[in-house]
C-alpha cells in the first residue's frame, strides 16, 4: 500500500485538511502523520512537511517530496541527496508576508531611531531625537531599496516599499522578468553598478553557488557609508566577518540580521554588541498561518501529481532552487 508521510506533528493537521487531502489521494494510499520516518518507509511513495535531507535516505521508493520551507539548500547541497531520483518542490510563497512585513519592521526600526530608544528606556534616559546622544530620524518615503532576491518575498516586499514612496531597484536571476513595484531589474552582474545607489540592501536570496559569500568587503564598500544591509534570506551569503569590519569602521551606517553564517549565532559574536545591528533569531518567516498557507501549495501540488502536470515551484537541480 502506498504511504504519503506528512513529516508534521497529528496536531498541525486539521481535519478539514485530511478531507481535502484524501479527496485527492488514491483510495489505497494511507496517510501517516508523525516527525520521525515510518515504519513502513518502503511504502512511502511522497513525503511532505519538515522532512530532513536523512530521511530521504531512509525511502527507497520515494517519487515526490515537498519541502515546508522556501529554502533547499540542505538537500541541494549533499551529492548523495541529489543523486537520487525524486521530485523535489519547496513552500515558495508561505513566507511572502510575515517576511516582507519583517524586512518593513528593520527598516521602521532604523527610520525612527528604535534600538537606540530601547536602550534609553532600559536604562531610564530621556533621549530625543537630534539630541546629543540620539541622531536624527528619517523617512522611509524617497529612499532607494535595492531588492537582491525578487522571487515570492522580494516581490511582495518591492510592493510594500513602492507602496511607502520608496524607489525599489531589484537584482534577480533573469533580469528580463519584471515585478510589481520595482523600478528597475538587474543581473547580478551589475550588483556593483546599483550598490551605490541603496539607502537599503536587502537580502532575500537563496543559498546556492552563485550566491555564496556574494556580500563581502568589495560589495559592502560600494554601498553608501548611510546605508544599511538587511538579510533574511541565508546567513552564508554574506561573509561575515567582513560585515563585522564594515559595521565597526563605518563603511555602512548598520544591519538588520534574520540569519547567520553559524546559527544559533554564537554568544561571543561581536553582532550581539554593536549598537547599529538588530538581530533577530532566524523567526522572520514563522506566523499564524504557516502550516494553512503550506498545506495550500502542497494540495494543489497534489492535484499537479495525480494529474501529471508541471508542479509548482518544483527545484530546478541545477540552480540549486
Amino acid at each position: 500500500m502506498p504511504v504519503l508521510w506528512l513529516c508534521l506533528d497529528p496536531e498541525d493537521v486539521a481535519p478539514e485538511i485530511q478531507d481535502r487531502l484524501r479527496s485527492l489521494l488514491p483510495p489505497d494510499m494511507a496517510i501517516v502523520t508523525q516527525r520521525e520516518v515510518p515504519d513502513c518507509r518502503e511504502e512511502v511513495e511522497i513525503a511532505a512537511g519538515w522532512v530532513s535531507p536523512d530521511a530521504v535516505l531512509q525511502l527507497p521508493n520515494l517519487k515526490w517530496v515537498q519541502h515546508w520551507a522556501a529554502g533547499v539548500d540542505r538537500f541541494t547541497n549533499r551529492p548523495d541527496i541529489m543523486a537520487r531520483d525524486f521530485l523535489l518542490t519547496r513552500g515558495s510563497g508561505v513566507h511572502a508576508i510575515p517576511i516582507s512585513e519583517h524586512i518593513l519592521a528593520y527598516l521602521l526600526a532604523f527610520a525612527r531611531g528604535l534600538p537606540g530608544a530601547i536602550r534609553a528606556q532600559l536604562a531610564h534616559r530621556w533621549e530625543k531625537a537630534g539630541s546629543a546622544q540620539r541622531t536624527d530620524v528619517f523617512e522611509l518615503a524617497g529612499k532607494t531599496m535595492l531588492l537582491i532576491g525578487v522571487g515570492a518575498i522580494g516581490a511582495r516586499t518591492a510592493q510594500v516599499a513602492s507602496a511607502l514612496g520608496m524607489r525599489v531597484i531589484g537584482v534577480r536571476y533573469d533580469p528580463s522578468r519584471p515585478a510589481a513595484g520595482v523600478e528597475r531589474m538587474v543581473g547580478q552582474a551589475q550588483l556593483l553598478d546599483v550598490l551605490p545607489e541603496a539607502d537599503f540592501v536587502v537580502l532575500t536570496v537563496p543559498l546556492t553557488r552563485d550566491t555564496y559569500g556574494m556580500i563581502g568587503e568589495r560589495e559592502l564598500r560600494a554601498m553608501k557609508p548611510t546605508a544599511i544591509l538587511v538579510n533574511i534570506g541565508r546567513g552564508k551569503t554574506v561573509q561575515e566577518d567582513q560585515l563585522i569590519r564594515a559595521l565597526q569602521e563605518g563603511w555602512i551606517a548598520g544591519a538588520g540580521l534574520d540569519v547567520f553564517e553559524t546559527e544559533p549565532l554564537p554568544p561571543d559574536s561581536p553582532l550581539w554588541d554593536l549598537e547599529n545591528v538588530i538581530i533577530t533569531a532566524h523567526y522572520a518567516g514563522h506566523g499564524p498561518h504557516y502550516h494553512e498557507r503550506a498545506f495550500e501549495i502542497f494540495l494543489d501540488n497534489l492535484k499537479r501529481y495525480r494529474e501529471g502536470e508541471t508542479l509548482r515551484n518544483l527545484v530546478d537541480r541545477t540552480r540549486g532552487y
